[in-house]
């Protein structure tokens, strides 16, 4: 059905009619999934809707205006019920981390495609070429934690899970045909283990700004005056970090040292309102940099270069596995169960299955390529 033809998503605001509709959904064997969470608009994310399709309805669930969704948890976990998504991790990260959600039984139709090869994984042109479907991004940032949502963002929001089931049931077709369908799907089962999403401040995260290795040390400690003063402007307005000050401006910034008033005028990223805003903090921040003690690189754990070598010559051998595949190289096998590998050296078969449990079918179709790798 074209979506201009589709009849309204059913919001779910009110407790009694959540409770009906988890009933509803655990009598599906399959459901299509998603989230929108308010990122882009506040300091701290969370997930503002949760969407669910099953073949005949849309339903949004909106856990802003309802009292406890936990009942939820069983629906997620149930090993009975298949839940699609597109792009799972990060919806299931942030579930985690909101919600205290456990998952089993996950099914992610962009880990199909990319296992099949193909480039264009993102939901609007994957639609577009199985479906002849156009749909819009346009409400892609838009602020979810905002209420009442629009008749708009809430079509919007039904659309990214409305054809995911039939787009599995496409994906499976194909990938049987090219025998890859137990190689996706031991992914996507690996995808309700991912860790919840970090929603916190960082206080080592100055660390991490591009290019901050090229700063002296008193620059380092002046950067880490300007990240805290940005984190408490961001606290106190509720909006992200980046959108009081970007990483490029603090950089910059750190770098100049500015030292009075007008020296901020002509450093990438500060307009005239920025300016007016936060020229008096950013000078403060500044000179606390200068009189700070310098701070202490974090330390991490060196790599053996004997362990280094052995992950280099698996990375290479990935590569070219996946050259000849013609796929990414994470779906020949995943980074870090490659960095395991190179790790625990198992000298058998026994013992690289159990570094590689679950995927099975890596196991069986590389296991032998693997050891001669660490061999060699």
């Amino acid at each position: 059905m074209h979506p201009s033809t589709l009849p309204p998503p059913k919001l779910i605001q009110e407790d009694n009619d959540f409770q009906d509709l988890v009933d509803t959904l655990h009598t599906q064997p399959r459901l299509a999934v998603d989230t929108e969470s308010n990122s882009l608009h506040a300091y701290r994310e969370q997930v503002c809707l949760i969407q669910f399709s099953t073949p005949t309805s849309d339903y949004l669930i909106d856990p802003l205006s309802l009292s406890d969704i936990s009942r939820l948890d069983t629906l997620f976990a149930s090993p009975k019920t298949e839940k699609v998504f597109h792009g799972a991790e990060y919806d299931i990260m942030c579930l985690k981390r909101d919600f205290g959600f456990n998952f089993s039984s996950l099914f992610d139709t962009r880990v199909a495609i990319r296992t099949l090869g193909r480039k264009r994984s993102g939901l609007q042109d994957v639609l577009a070429e199985e479906f002849d479907i156009q749909i819009s991004k346009r409400y892609q940032r838009a602020n979810w934690g905002k209420r009442p949502l629009s008749p708009a963002l809430l079509d919007y929001a039904r659309l990214d899970t409305h054809y995911l089931l039939p787009l599995r049931d496409r994906l499976e077709e194909a990938l049987r045909a090219v025998g890859s369908w137990e190689e996706a799907l031991e992914v996507c089962e690996r995808l309700a283990d991912v860790d919840a999403h970090e929603n916190g401040f960082d206080p080592e995260g100055y660390w991490r700004i591009s290019n901050a290795n090229t700063l002296t040390p008193r620059q380092i400690a002046i950067l880490r005056e300007l990240y805290l003063y940005r984190d408490s402007q961001a606290r106190h307005l509720d909006r992200p970090p980046f959108k009081i000050l970007g990483d490029k401006t603090l950089f910059a910034i750190a770098e100049a040292s500015p030292k009075g008033p007008g020296a901020l005028q002509n450093l990438p990223g500060m307009t005239p309102s920025q300016i007016q805003r936060y020229e008096k903090g950013i000078l403060a921040a500044v000179k606390r940099g200068k009189r700070a003690p310098i701070p202490r690189r974090p330390r991490h754990k060196p790599i053996d270069e004997i362990v280094r070598a052995r992950y280099e010559a698996l990375r290479t051998w990935r590569k070219d596995i996946a050259r000849e595949r013609k796929v990414e190289s994470d779906i020949i096998m995943p980074r870090e169960v490659l960095f395991d590998i190179a790790q625990s050296a198992p000298h058998d078969s026994e013992s690289l299955k159990k570094v590689m449990t679950p995927l099975d079918w890596r196991f069986k179709t590389y296991g032998q390529d693997i050891l001669r790798v660490l061999r060699g």
